[in-house]
């Protein structure tokens, strides 16, 4: 049955049967599991990856169908996590596929227990600050990064591997911002398809011990304005903190207190105690707001425009804002420290 199933990538000739086996052996690593990790999840379960860990903060709402391909308006309704509503999906999509959903946040605390074991961590993710994470973690344990990036028309991927190219902080300012955001110019789906589609391309060569083809390149495009380059790898910065001196300075941030404000989402994430407990936080917010509970979250909508979701990870979004100052001040006059 499972050779019928990827008879057609049997047929393809750098992968065959020795291919798909080795694919079968591999776990995986999504982080994100919005635009980009969706297309990725996709790809690789029907691509027959034997096991996937997907890590998601989020839930989903009616602006992600636009270019999230798993989700759909009942997962809306239910206000579902994007991590459990995209494992109820691919197990329908693969149910030879181990899927292992998480919802939480990845930190510089958790994030050597979520790359434990696996042979590749691909980026879903739409903030440098948990990418520097990652690339830390992933340069610091010798496993290999699918990095990718998107907004407007416009797409960014590269396939980095400690000790053979430099990392993503050699090619990426840890300051690197235009001011353009998927909120502030938007985004078109099929840019979200072309760069997971690269992302997971490099992976499956990689997995399937195609490494004398990989791209070795920093690959960027204009999807609207038929442009695209790529960008030959250089060396490794001399004195990078990550891939040269190995000091990985972003694992040893701590993200607690940290405000993030959250691409498209007008929305500030704060994520200050180490869990919630959302029954008592119902009562406790059902005086001064419209409170819903679900099996993962927990929302309370204020009338002046504030609606706070909270998971009992200890993570709050407090939506109906970007400015963090405000944010901080909804969060400490309700939640408290």
């Amino acid at each position: 049955m499972q050779s019928n199933r990827y008879s057609r990538q049997l047929l393809f000739g750098p992968i065959q049967q020795a291919g798909q086996d080795k694919l079968q052996n591999s776990t995986v690593l999504v982080v994100g599991v919005g635009a980009l990790g969706t297309v990725i999840c996709n790809h690789l379960v029907r691509s027959g990856v034997g096991k996937i860990r997907l890590i998601d903060r989020d839930y989903v709402e009616l602006t992600n169908l636009q270019r999230q391909m798993l989700f759909d308006e009942n997962d809306v309704k239910e206000a579902l996590p994007k991590a459990i509503a995209a494992k109820n999906k691919l197990e329908k999509i693969n149910s030879t596929t181990e899927i292992d959903a998480i919802v939480g946040n990845v930190t510089a605390e958790n994030v050597e227990e979520l790359i434990n074991g696996v042979d590749v961590v691909l980026d879903g993710t739409d903030n440098l600050f948990t990418r520097f994470i990652l690339n830390d973690c992933c340069f610091k344990h010798d496993i290999p990064f699918s990095y990718g990036g998107v907004v407007s028309s416009r797409g960014m991927t590269a396939f980095l591997i400690p000790q053979k190219t430099p990392c993503l902080r050699c090619l990426i300012s840890g300051t690197a911002n235009d001011g353009q955001t998927c909120d502030t110019v938007g985004v078109i789906s099929p840019a979200v398809d072309m760069v997971s589609s690269f992302q997971v391309t490099e992976t499956i060569k990689y997995l399937t011990g195609n490494k004398d083809v990989l791209r070795n390149t920093l690959h960027t495009f204009d999807i609207w304005l038929n442009n695209q380059y790529d960008i030959k790898f250089a060396n490794p910065k001399i004195n990078c903190p990550t891939c040269q001196t190995r000091e990985f300075p972003s694992l040893k941030r701590k993200v607690e207190n940290a405000e993030i404000v959250l691409c498209g989402r007008n929305s500030v994430q704060i994520h200050q105690k180490t869990k919630l407990n959302l029954k008592i936080w119902k009562d406790k917010l059902a005086p001064v707001s419209a409170v819903k509970q679900t099996p993962f979250l927990l929302k309370a909508e204020f009338e002046q425009g504030i609606t706070f979701i909270l998971f009992s990870d200890g993570r709050v979004l407090v939506q109906g804002t970007e400015d963090t100052v405000i944010a901080r001040s909804w969060y400490d006059r309700y939640i408290g420290s």
